[in-house]
């Protein structure tokens, strides 16, 4: 079977995994505890996952899509100013604010009910609603006033640099000071991590838990926080991953 996607921390978090037979993508839980017993095969694109669940598999060797099968989400480049044939995103949105340890503050937007949801996925460890508009234009064009100062983006390795790190609050009630916010939000994801994990690609390993898109697993004295995106497109072999691994110091 492939890893053809996953789902973050913000919605039962697990890898959608296919047998390529045009059937419905299965779910591999990643609930604290699970133990994972996969070695990584061969990896090549992992196709695409229709409305309805069904996975539609591709030989190509890109990875982790090939160019027919990697999408890009337009509305993630508006600034306010409509990048499709026609606007739809007519729904109330909510302006947000997201604190990544140690001292990363993000400005985002998204439907003003998935909120919370949203904050989780990307593995925020807080969160402050600061505007609430009737669509998605106003809110991008908030959005994009706000990242003059702020940034809008943050990348995996912050993240995963911020893992064993507190937020630093000084910086964060500085950043929401020029806001009236309108609600907080405060995330344990309970990975009660003393030290950084180490950086690998693995699917072998019990759950600690998941941030985001960051897998946490303990195998041996070791913890270890994989992106899942990396482990998409990997076929997975049944056994655990025998290939020698970094060890933390904490290991020895």
């Amino acid at each position: 079977m492939r890893v053809v996607g996953y789902d973050p921390s913000g919605r039962g978090s697990a890898l959608l995994v296919s047998d390529g037979d045009g059937s419905e993508a299965r779910r591999i839980s990643l609930e604290p505890g699970t133990d994972l017993g996969f070695g990584l095969g061969d990896r090549r694109c992992a196709g695409s996952i229709d409305r309805e669940g069904v996975h539609y598999a591709c030989d190509r060797p890109e990875t982790p899509y090939c160019e027919f099968h990697t999408t890009s989400w337009v509305c993630a480049r508006c600034t306010g100013t409509c990048l499709k044939d026609e606007m739809d995103c007519y729904d109330p949105h909510a302006v947000y604010l997201a604190a990544f340890a140690p001292s990363t503050v993000k400005v985002g937007v998204t439907r003003a009910e998935r909120l919370e949801t949203r904050l989780r996925e990307q593995g925020a460890d807080r969160g402050a609603h600061i505007h609430t508009v009737s669509n998605g234009r106003i809110a991008r064009e908030l959005e994009a006033g706000i990242a003059e100062e702020l940034t809008d983006r943050v990348r995996v390795p912050t993240k995963r640099a911020g893992l064993a790190a507190n937020v630093d609050a000084d910086r964060w009630e500085g950043a929401l000071a020029e806001f009236d916010v309108i609600d907080r939000y405060a995330f344990d994801y309970g990975l009660d991590l003393p030290v950084r994990p180490v950086v690998e690609t693995i699917a072998s390993g019990t759950v600690r838990g998941v941030k985001g898109r960051l897998l946490v697993l303990d195998r041996g004295a070791t913890t270890y926080a994989v992106d899942m995106r990396d482990l998409v497109g990997y076929e997975l072999e049944e056994g655990a991953d025998e290939r020698r691994l970094q060890s933390s110091l904490g290991s020895f």
